[in-house]
């Protein structure tokens, strides 16, 4: 629960520092919209576009998982936003009482514990993908597309901690894509023939124990420079 309280902390102050203060109103500091259902289901499209669907392509390759976990994190960004703001908004409690829902959920203690591959074959994952992308448009309850999440991160191979550990990476990466003219449409996302999301991932394997700060500081050795 610590791990989840830790995220939804990150993720607070990540929406102040990039939306501005009381985004959770729908609006950010710049007078644009935020609409976290819309984020999530697009962020969903991508994932699903990691499988081999397409009946005219080569649907012998497998997934790449890789890329479905980078996937996986983004739409938890935007999942715990909708939580954030749903929980503000609508008087439901503190960030510390969202975090002790999410620990209650039916499907938490499988999060928690080791992960083992699925055996669902690809359409089947695909399907679970698809039933969070239902839920967050079928206004059911916060818990509800929580729950729905996990199960798409367990299938993607991530427990809490594998979760966590990829989270934190991607919330520095984040901050520093702020920080180098993201918004401003001045950010470089290929570094030296690479996604920064692959530098991040592959810093993260180099470096167990890498703190966000060091994470910060290897991330602006990388990138690439005028």
């Amino acid at each position: 629960m610590d791990k989840i309280l830790q995220m939804l902390m990150l993720q607070q102050q990540l929406n102040d520092a990039t939306n501005g203060e009381d985004w959770e109103k729908g609006i950010t500091k710049n007078g644009k919209q935020i609409d976290w259902k819309r984020c999530t289901y697009l962020e969903c499209a991508e994932l699903i576009e990691s499988y081999p669907w397409k009946h005219w392509k080569n649907i012998d390759a497998e997934p790449d998982y890789a890329n479905i976990q980078i996937e996986a994190v983004d739409i938890w960004h935007f999942i715990m936003s909708q939580g954030l703001e749903d929980y503000k908004m609508k008087n439901l409690g503190s960030i510390d009482t969202l975090s002790r829902a999410i620990s209650k959920l039916p499907n938490f203690q499988t999060f928690s514990a080791e992960i083992t591959p699925t055996t669902k074959d690809h359409y089947e994952q695909i399907e679970v993908v698809e039933h969070l992308m239902r839920t967050i448009f079928c206004d059911e309850p916060t818990e509800k597309f929580m729950e729905a999440f996990i199960d798409v991160a367990v299938q993607s191979g991530l427990n809490l901690d594998a979760l966590y550990t990829l989270y934190v990476g991607k919330n520095i990466l984040n901050q520093f894509r702020q920080d180098h003219g993201y918004k401003e449409g001045t950010y470089i996302k290929i570094w030296n023939g690479e996604e920064d999301n692959v530098v991040m991932q592959r810093v993260l394997e180099e470096n167990k124990d890498v703190t966000p700060d060091d994470l910060y500081q290897a991330l602006k050795e990388a990138y690439p420079k005028g």
